[in-house]
């Protein structure tokens, strides 16, 4: 009788012993994604005005989202948000919306401004968000993407709320020399056409 409870016992601390490593262990990469569904979409696909995540670049994403911890980046809430990770869980979450196939938005949109945005996609972003933007080489996708946050976010470029890399202010200041701010408008249009 003596030895069964002792038995018990020791299963039961060895249960809690377990349980606290579980807990202390990282999510995984899967578990931490889901996190961010309500607002990106399962996948990182998102369906609202909320920037999809499937695809962009592992880089591009720790570097967003330590960017927003840091308050490098200024947001309305993913400042908050980024800061309850960790380096690690970041990385994990890198890899796996990396992974992802981002689904395009359903979303209307200008038939002759998606082509007037096309021939200037080809013209002045071709080189950095290859493949009419679907296939991102320093920043996020942008084929598929919702078209109110892409508006949203080249307001904050040309406003000077966010900074644009070197080579895409370049491209950016030859578009509207060449062209005038409806240029950005045709721009997303070609990008929010692509379903």
């Amino acid at each position: 009788m003596g030895s069964i409870t002792l038995f018990k016992k020791m299963v039961f601390a060895g249960g809690l012993a377990l349980s606290g490593a579980a807990w202390a262990a990282t999510p995984s990469a899967v578990m931490l994604a889901n996190t961010c569904a309500a607002c990106h979409g399962t996948g990182g696909s998102s369906m609202a005005q909320i920037p999809s995540l499937a695809g962009a670049p592992a880089e591009y994403f720790v570097d967003t989202m330590k960017a927003f911890k840091s308050g490098e980046r200024k947001a309305t809430v993913m400042d908050r948000v980024a800061k309850g990770y960790s380096d690690e869980e970041i990385a994990l979450m890198g890899d796996y919306f990396a992974q992802q196939k981002l689904t395009p938005m359903k979303q209307g949109f200008d038939k002759a401004k998606a082509s007037q945005g096309q021939r200037l996609h080809d013209k002045f972003c071709e080189k950095c968000h290859e493949d009419g933007g679907r296939k991102p080489d320093q920043g996020g996708v942008l084929a598929g993407q919702s078209m109110t946050y892409l508006t949203f976010t080249m307001a904050d470029f040309l406003d000077g709320q966010r900074t644009m890399d070197k080579d895409m202010k370049k491209k950016v200041d030859e578009m509207l020399k060449s062209h005038d701010k409806s240029s950005v408008d045709a721009l997303i249009h070609f990008y929010g056409s692509q379903q």
